[in-house]
């Protein structure tokens, strides 16, 4: 269900800023509401507090938003309290950055490495990426483990390529066990 709200909203307000031709800034505008919410836990305790009526809970967004976002994000953070989604607002602003990022043809890699990689090597796997896929840019996230031995793991959305010496090793010993001396 919290999947189906999130992309209802976060569709209804992607398309509204298409219309308007304010991806960009609306899209900046999410990433401070979303970040004023993180790190303001008594706002958003405030906003599901079920003893304040919508009337006041509107008066507080409008209070706290207007005149520091656009009217846009601002009437669109109203119709979340007035619908009852203001709970939601997290999964929605994740939905809507996420179709930005699909509209601007911009890929989020995900790439794990047995050591920390040097910036030479972080160069050229992002030049791998833009050459053997369909995105203009990438947004790359960059982790660490040491199990993986040696090789690559990177994910793309559901996509994954599994290069690690582990997973070599784990295939191997899949294999040999299938093996029967006679």
């Amino acid at each position: 269900m919290a999947k189906l709200v999130s992309s209802t909203y976060g569709e209804a307000l992607f398309e509204l800023v298409v219309e308007e031709n304010t991806i960009d800034s609306v899209a900046e505008e999410v990433k401070a509401v979303s970040a004023s919410f993180l790190e303001n836990d008594e706002l958003s305790k405030l906003l599901n507090h079920p003893k304040l009526s919508k009337e006041e809970k509107i008066s507080i967004v409008e209070n706290i938003f207007k005149g520091r976002v656009s009217d846009t994000m601002t009437g669109f953070l109203v119709l979340l309290v007035e619908k009852g989604r203001e709970n939601e607002m997290e999964g929605i602003f994740d939905y809507f950055l996420n179709k930005v990022k699909e509209y601007k043809n911009i890929g989020v890699a995900h790439v794990t490495s047995a050591v920390e990689l040097s910036a030479k090597q972080k160069e050229d796997v992002l030049a791998k990426l833009l050459e053997t896929t369909k995105y203009a840019e990438f947004e790359m996230h960059y982790s660490v483990d040491a199990s993986l031995i040696g090789g690559l793991v990177i994910r793309i959305g559901d996509r994954i390529v599994d290069s690690s010496i582990r997973t070599r090793l784990e295939g191997m010993a899949k294999c040999m066990q299938k093996v029967q001396l006679t």
